[in-house]
C-alpha cells in the first residue's frame, strides 16, 4: 500500500532546470513556489517545451506578490488557434505571504535577485524553485569550472585503481 503512494507522488513529467543559473549566480537561498498557469501551458510544460534562461522573478510588497517574466512556453498546437496561450508573458506565482515579504525585503536590502531555478511536477501540479542569488564574478566561474576538472580528474584516477 505504501509503495502505490510513492509511485503516485514520483511523476512521469519532465523536471525543466536552468543550468545556466547555477553559472552565472552564487544561490544562498530556495523557495518553492506554485504557478498560475492556463490548461495549454501545463500541457506544454508537461511536453518539456519550456526555456528558463531569460527569466527572472520580481517580488513586490504593495501589491503582495510575486511574479514570473520572460520565461518562454511553447504554444500547444493540438490545441488550435483560439485556445492558444501567448508564449511569454508575466505569470503569478504562489507562495506563503512571509516568504513574499521576506523575499521582498532581501531583494530590496541586500542587492540579490530572484531566479527561476527549475520547473517539476509535485503530485500533478507544476512548482516552480526560486533561488535567491548573487551575481558571481569572472574569476569565480573560473574558480568553480578549476574545481569541477580537478574533481573529475580525481574521479578517473580512482577508477583506474
Amino acid at each position: 500500500m505504501a509503495a502505490d503512494r510513492k509511485d503516485k507522488d514520483k511523476s512521469k513529467e519532465p523536471v525543466i532546470e536552468n543550468r545556466r543559473a547555477r553559472h552565472d549566480y552564487h544561490i544562498d537561498d530556495t523557495v518553492e513556489c506554485g504557478l498560475k498557469l492556463t490548461g495549454t501551458e501545463i500541457k506544454s510544460l508537461r511536453a518539456g517545451q519550456v526555456s528558463l534562461g531569460e527569466g527572472y522573478v520580481k517580488a513586490s510588497d504593495a501589491p503582495l506578490g510575486l511574479t514570473l517574466h520572460s520565461v518562454h512556453i511553447a504554444e500547444y498546437p493540438p490545441a488550435g488557434e483560439s485556445r492558444q496561450h501567448k508564449p511569454i508573458r508575466e505569470r503569478i506565482l504562489l507562495a506563503h505571504a512571509r516568504e513574499i515579504k521576506r523575499l521582498a525585503e532581501h531583494v530590496r536590502a541586500k542587492g540579490l535577485t530572484l531566479v527561476p531555478l527549475k520547473i517539476y511536477f509535485v503530485r500533478g501540479r507544476a512548482k516552480l524553485l526560486v533561488g535567491l542569488a548573487r551575481g558571481k564574478r569572472q574569476h569565480d566561474k573560473r574558480a568553480d569550472i578549476a574545481a569541477r576538472e580537478a574533481k573529475r580528474e580525481m574521479d578517473r584516477q580512482m577508477r583506474r585503481r
